[in-house]
């Protein structure tokens, strides 16, 4: 009988040692750290589920991939909620910092500018890059000027001295939708009226 619980008692405290050893090699390992927040945690891929207000980022290291689970995602990713698991995905575009969507852009990196939700190297071609942002606007080209109205003062063209004439450019429709800023659409300058209206108005 002495036998049998010295041998019971011996199997228990192996059993013991043997959970304490794989507790501080998964400790050692960080894993504890790599798990804070998840559901569940794998000892060789961190974090699998998160609690339900966190974002399970996912990351490679060659063919391994890691879980974490975090607040707010990193630059280059976006969180997607679900109703079983939130997400972090990453942007499609390598030089966008942070995005909307997959492949909508909301800031670039550094050296590169936003146009329409995409990054590009240089603003494109009838656009500019907006002072102090790293943003691309529609530049504003009005076409040409019209001609000179005729001469007026106070809606005549006739009985006074001096009068003013006008000219107007037009804006194209996509410049008008964008809210861009354009330069001068309207002058004025003085001219000669006739001073005696033809029937002695």
């Amino acid at each position: 009988m002495q036998w049998i619980i010295f041998m019971l008692l011996l199997f228990i405290s192996s059993m013991e040692m043997l959970t304490q050893n794989r507790w501080k090699k998964q400790a050692s390992a960080g894993l504890l750290e790599n798990c804070t927040g998840c559901v569940l945690c794998s000892e060789d891929n961190g974090c699998i589920t998160c609690h339900h207000r966190l974002f399970l980022l996912i990351w490679r290291d060659g063919i391994r991939q890691y879980g974490m689970c975090v607040h707010t995602c990193p630059p280059g990713y976006f969180g997607v909620r679900g109703l079983e698991v939130n997400r972090c995905t990453k942007c499609r575009s390598p030089s966008c910092e942070s995005c909307f969507s997959k492949d909508f852009c909301m800031k670039c990196k550094d050296k590169f500018y936003l146009y329409k939700g995409q990054c590009f190297r240089q603003c494109p071609p009838g656009t500019a890059a907006q002072p102090g942002t790293r943003e691309c606007q529609e530049t504003c080209e009005p076409g040409p000027w019209s001609e000179w109205s005729a001469c007026t003062h106070e809606s005549r063209t006739c009985g006074c001295k001096w009068g003013v004439e006008t000219r107007v450019r037009e804006v194209p429709e996509a410049a008008r939708e964008e809210g861009t800023a354009c330069p001068s659409l309207l002058e004025t300058r003085r001219c000669r009226m006739k001073k005696h209206c033809p029937g002695g108005e």
